[in-house]
């Protein structure tokens, strides 16, 4: 018998919580993303993540640990290779991947894709480093009109993205280059996790604005995941922010796109006033995208306030037969070098109104753990080939 009716999982898109063991390889040693936030800011006001547990689990200067914390706490580990966003969320799923997807944020991309970007598409391509897409299109975006030319960039993830003005590039034509570079960029050395089509508007530089019709082009999954294994046991799996692009779709039965991170949470408070049996896993990227990659130290210790904020309404309508996970994927150090994510452990936090315990559970080697424990939950066997193991039993 299920223990709990429903799940909400919300990953804190790059919270880590201290370097990994082997975070010098990655170029990351040191590297502590709420550490050194709540160090480099005066008194950081979560009072909801206090509570859980969070400055139980990790020092945090101006944050004291509570005598009686409202959940359990651990951190985990990832088992694999990278920190991408990608890779952080197949492996709370169940899959372990050994073979990182390509970041191209130092070099750019190399002459051969390009060539043969440019040679199917029919088009000269501009840019080829890594830029905000706000910037780029300042920079190249006259020159594109102009010329018909195509501005291809990337960033700190895994990514190709192509921009096109909606009125002189065209929609289509945006969509179709698009589908052309997921091609190129299934081979092993040029492997991103995600193809972006950008499209924009406006004419001369202080008018470009980028508009809805973005369209993400992912890799699905490498196997089948928790995810899978809820779906097709009719178990309703709720997607919020980026998850559907993460897993191309893969195992969700609803998806809510967000606008920001304070929108996923309110359309999650939304969520929990349905009546559903299942999971509801949410994406909160702005820490990441906004704040980490950004090294804006202010803006995600006043990103993490206004999440918490949106986390005590969250816990005021969840139901007796509810839990609530609180995790992260990676880390992004906002006090680091360059502009990457950086290799580090992610916090657990589980509540449930139901709970009669609470406090430090063993920390785990793996991520795995989350998909493992929801499956578990609703009496489900992790899809073979899978990690991890639940934690169920420890949730009491």
């Amino acid at each position: 018998m299920r223990k709990f009716k429903r799940i909400f999982t919300v990953v804190l898109d790059s919270l880590g919580v201290g370097a990994l063991g082997d975070a010098a390889s990655y170029g990351d040693a040191g590297t502590d993303t709420l550490g050194h936030i709540a160090a480099s800011v005066s008194g950081l006001k979560i009072p909801n993540l206090r509570n859980l547990g969070l400055a139980n689990l990790h020092p945090m200067a101006g944050v004291a640990p509570v005598e009686k914390p409202m959940g359990y706490y651990m951190k985990l580990k990832e088992a694999s290779t990278g920190k991408d966003t990608m890779t952080g969320h197949w492996e709370m799923m169940g899959l372990h991947i050994t073979k990182p997807f390509r970041t191209f944020t130092e070099t750019g991309f190399p002459s051969e894709l390009l060539e043969e970007l440019s040679k199917r598409t029919g088009r000269t391509i501009i840019g080829n480093k890594s830029a905000s897409g706000t910037e780029i299109l300042e920079e190249l975006a006259e020159e594109e009109i102009a010329t018909g030319h195509m501005i291809v960039y990337t960033s700190a993830d895994s990514v190709l993205q192509i921009c096109g003005n909606e009125e002189t590039f065209g929609l289509e034509e945006l969509y179709r280059c698009c589908e052309i570079a997921r091609e190129i960029t299934r081979k092993d050395e040029w492997k991103v996790g995600r193809v972006i089509a950008r499209p924009y508007t406006g004419k001369k530089k202080g008018e470009f604005k980028r508009t809805s019709n973005r369209h993400d082009y992912a890799l699905k999954p490498y196997g089948r995941t928790a995810l899978d294994v809820l779906k097709d046991a009719g178990f309703a799996v709720i997607s919020v922010g980026k998850i559907f692009d993460i897993f191309d779709g893969e195992g969700l039965t609803e998806s809510n796109k967000s606008k920001s991170s304070v929108h996923g949470m309110e359309q999650t408070i939304e969520i929990a006033h349905r009546d559903f049996t299942g999971l509801c896993y949410v994406n909160l990227v702005d820490f990441d995208a906004l704040w980490g990659h950004r090294r804006d130290v202010e803006g995600y210790a006043a990103e993490l306030e206004r999440f918490d904020e949106k986390l005590g309404t969250l816990l005021g309508v969840l139901r007796e037969d509810d839990l609530l996970i609180l995790t992260a994927d990676h880390g992004n150090d906002p006090t680091h070098t360059g502009t990457d994510h950086t290799r580090e452990k992610v916090p657990f936090l589980a509540y449930s109104p139901s709970m009669e315990g609470a406090g430090k559970l063993p920390d785990e080697d793996n991520f795995a753990v989350i998909g493992a424990t929801v499956a578990d939950n609703f009496g489900l066997d992790m899809p073979e080939g899978t990690i991890g193991h639940s934690v169920l039993g420890q949730l009491v």
